[in-house]
């Protein structure tokens, strides 16, 4: 019984990403409603990235415990749909209809390309075997960040009109779908020199929000795609960079 009760753990804690990510969708349709001390859209952010943090649990968790299971593959990619696709395609899509001043504008519709492109992200990642220290596309809690920022972007700066929302969502919605290699925001160690894009993202990242707010988060995908290509060795000698 005990065996079988930490063996549950890991899904546990993705069931908790997915309800995280149900509630983030609630509150995306409360969008600028005034619920405790922050509005809708705000409880939304918490939300997806309490998801996040309860994402990045399970799986250490899974580790720490031995307790690997297929069925916790398969309802992580589930939670992350929900939490890291489809709420955040709530929140851009409340967002134009709300810009529009409209109940519904077709032009919200587009906001569909987030789940769907980061359901097909997801079927990719889960056979193919190339991506287990980098990644082909954009990974869909990548995407998240960017979708939080771009919602912030829009809210303070105002909205920049429907055709800057069209490429800008369909451009990051590809994005996952791309053959662009990635690397993986996973430090596998404290060594600085084996990790420097990530030390590099995780430092601009800081740098972004404290200048721009929650826009930053946008800013820090664009930097992450811009850096990707570029190619860093370690030399294990002189343990000198070679960019």
């Amino acid at each position: 019984m005990f065996s079988k009760i930490i063996k549950s753990i890991p899904n546990t804690i993705t069931t908790l990403n997915l309800l995280s990510g149900v509630m983030a969708i609630i509150f995306a349709f409360h969008f600028g409603q005034e619920i405790g001390a922050l509005k809708g859209y705000q409880w939304a952010f918490i939300c997806i990235g309490c998801a996040a943090i309860f994402d990045f649990c399970d799986g250490a968790s899974a580790r720490l415990l031995k307790a690997y299971s297929p069925i916790g593959a398969e309802l992580d990619s589930l939670a992350d749909l929900v939490s890291f696709g489809v709420a955040p395609a709530m929140l851009v899509f409340n967002i134009i209809n709300i810009a529009n001043e409209v109940e519904f504008t077709p032009w919200s519709l587009i906001a569909l390309l987030i789940p769907a492109m980061g359901a097909l992200r997801l079927a990719r990642f889960n056979v193919d075997t190339r991506q287990t220290t980098s990644f082909i596309g954009l990974p869909i809690p990548a995407g998240a960040i960017f979708w939080i920022g771009l919602v912030d972007w829009f809210m303070v700066s105002g909205y920049r009109g429907n055709w800057v929302a069209l490429i800008l969502v369909a451009g990051m919605s590809l994005m996952m779908v791309s053959n662009m290699n990635l690397f993986s925001l996973k430090v596998k160690n404290f060594h600085l020199l084996e990790n420097i894009k990530q030390y590099f993202i995780i430092l601009a990242a800081i740098v972004l929000v404290v200048l721009c707010g929650l826009s930053g988060l946008m800013w820090t995908i664009f930097v992450y795609i811009l850096i990707s290509p570029i190619k860093i060795t370690v030399e294990v000698e002189g343990n000198e960079p070679e960019i």
